[in-house]
């Protein structure tokens, strides 16, 4: 998958990235199943849910990196 982005749409990142499903509840980000998450990005996301974008991307990059292939 690409770069994780702030313009990225959160469906696709969790569709795309299922390991990133974990940093959305941890952050207590209500999008897993949510019918908003095919329109939200990520920016959108983190404004709805009061998060600081660079943190949040970095914790969805962080754990998509992991589960990447070497």
């Amino acid at each position: 998958m690409p770069l994780i982005t702030s313009h990225c749409l959160v469906d696709d990142v969790m569709r795309r990235q299922p390991a990133t499903i974990a940093v959305f509840l941890k952050y207590k980000f209500m999008c897993v199943g949510c019918p908003i998450a095919c329109f939200h990005t990520v920016e959108d996301a983190c404004r709805e849910h009061k998060t600081e974008l660079p943190v949040f991307l970095a914790a969805l990059r962080a754990v998509a990196a992991e589960v990447q292939p070497a």
